[in-house]
């Protein structure tokens, strides 16, 4: 009966010994199944890559130009008796600049004029008589003929007396005045007495590349850009101080002709300048729009580097949790973004921290980047 009670006792810890290794061996294959779908290794930030739409700009230097700018000379030869504006002055449309000595010019007309009934009398006597067979045709034709280069000579000589007062053809701001009271002009004399610049509206000529026209044209016909129709003619300006001009300018016209020495053409935009910030001759930069990439793709600075060659390249998590370097193509910079235009695809997961941890074949754990979190 003992004999029997041992046998039973050594098949129950026979029993409870096998369920003991099967519960050890489902926990050990458990975990290698838990570590098998989480997988080891440096833990790395990344950030996704998605199509965006951009609107691509270009900023180019350019220069301030006066909307109009009038050269004052004389029409008239003579004396300066006054100067009537203040230099550096806002001066408008027929606003009076200089009064030349108008004396002889006076003199001139008022002996023309004296002259003229005597002989418009004389022409009209001949007129009657020609009919009464009084006097010859010959006769009345030179007395009309005397009697309309007198009326000639008037006008000529009423226009020379209005040219003693010389005014301004446009608005603007006048400059510095070359002559004084008492100096002796020469009518169309080739120094002007003074300029008046337009300054409101003023214009910003930008030189352009053809490099950068016929990269933009090939990006239009190849439907990498599309025209932006509200914004296109839109033209937005930084200052010399780097501050940015509160106006925006609408693109006037882009210049047919190359310049041989630099190979550029000239974009001409006109900017309004109520208050006088843009002076003629200041040096700008102009940020113009070139059309909208409806499918960007945009890379963060901080993910893409450049090996001892000076390519760019990015290191990118596979689906697979693996490190891989990608070799990019970039385009230009767009804010904190690099426009990558080959090498990512939108999904695509670019690493941005820890990659000093990650070599390219290497296993990472992938978490999302905490500013796209927010």
């Amino acid at each position: 009966m003992k004999s029997k009670i041992n046998y039973l006792n050594f098949g129950f810890a026979t029993f409870a010994a096998m369920l003991t290794g099967i519960s050890f061996l489902l926990f050990v294959s458990g975990c290698a199944k838990k570590n098998a779908s989480q997988p080891q290794g440096p833990e790395v930030a990344v950030t996704q890559i998605h199509h965006e739409s951009v609107t691509i700009t270009t900023e180019l230097p350019g220069r301030t130009a006066a909307f109009r700018i009038a050269e004052i000379r004389p029409q008239v030869s003579g004396l300066i008796q006054k100067r009537l504006f203040t230099e550096g002055a806002e001066i408008k449309t027929g606003d009076m600049l200089y009064q030349i000595d108008p004396a002889p010019f006076q003199a001139a007309y008022d002996k023309v004029k004296a002259n003229l009934p005597a002989l418009k009398l004389r022409a009209e006597r001949y007129k009657e008589a020609l009919i009464d067979k009084a006097v010859s045709q010959q006769e009345f034709d030179d007395a009309d003929a005397a009697l309309k280069q007198a009326e000639a000579e008037l006008e000529t000589a009423r226009i020379n007396l209005d040219y003693t007062r010389v005014i301004s053809p446009i608005n603007g701001r006048i400059g510095t005045s070359n002559v004084t009271e008492g100096a002796i002009v020469t009518a169309y004399q080739s120094m002007p007495l003074a300029t008046i610049q337009q300054l409101d509206p003023i214009y910003v000529d930008i030189p352009q590349s053809t490099t950068e026209l016929l990269r933009l044209r090939r990006n239009l016909e190849g439907g990498n850009l599309n025209h932006d129709k509200a914004n296109q003619n839109k033209v937005k300006l930084i200052l010399e101080d780097g501050t940015p001009y509160s106006l925006e300018g609408i693109l006037q016209f882009q210049d047919v002709t190359v310049d041989p020495t630099t190979g550029s053409v000239i974009l001409r935009v006109i900017f309004p300048n109520p208050n006088g910030i843009l002076l003629p001759g200041m040096f700008v930069r102009a940020i113009i729009v070139e059309g909208i990439n409806e499918k960007a793709i945009l890379a963060p600075q901080q993910g893409v580097f450049r090996n001892p060659k000076g390519e760019a390249y990015a290191l990118i998590v596979d689906n697979e949790n693996k490190v891989e370097q990608r070799m990019l193509t970039l385009d230009r910079a767009i804010g904190d973004k690099w426009l990558v235009s080959s090498g990512l695809n939108s999904g695509d997961r670019v690493i941005v921290e820890g990659v000093q941890k990650a070599r390219p074949g290497t296993l990472v754990k992938a978490i999302l980047f905490k500013a796209d979190k927010n």
